[in-house]
């Protein structure tokens, strides 16, 4: 074989291997209740779940519970199915947090709660629609 028939065949299998280990972080976003399922069939730590922060009548953001020192937190989240779930964040409150319209939450349930390494903010635009018809 050639040189460059063995280098071509070792840039194919170093792309092969990128792909399937990204492949292996990629999730989908589900339920609470799908993620419940996921958790106790296997042990994956990267479940994502999309919903929106628990809020009152008014529109207030309610179920937020900081730690004492305040490095760590609790909050209850709605996922699609309106389905209520506390979780935990073992990080300080991300800025805006209460402001977000909605929030994915990337973690996995341990002893029956879900605790979310990651958590992704969609805050409100700064720009709104009145604006863009200038």
């Amino acid at each position: 074989m050639k040189k460059t028939h063995i280098f071509g065949l070792v840039v194919i299998a170093i792309a092969v291997a990128v792909i399937a280990t990204t492949a292996g972080d990629a999730s989908s976003f589900v339920s609470f209740n799908e993620a419940q399922k996921i958790a106790s069939s296997s042990d994956s730590n990267k479940i994502h779940v999309v919903g929106t922060l628990k809020k009152n009548a008014s529109g207030e953001v309610v179920g937020v519970q900081k730690s004492p020192d305040n490095l760590s937190f609790k909050f209850v989240m709605i996922d699609e199915n309106n389905f209520e779930q506390e979780v935990f964040h073992p990080k300080p409150i991300p800025t805006d947090f209460v402001r977000s319209e909605q929030v994915v939450v990337v973690g996995g349930y341990q002893d029956g709660s879900f605790i979310a390494e990651k958590i992704l903010l969609k805050c409100p635009s700064k720009y709104q629609e009145d604006q863009l018809n200038v």
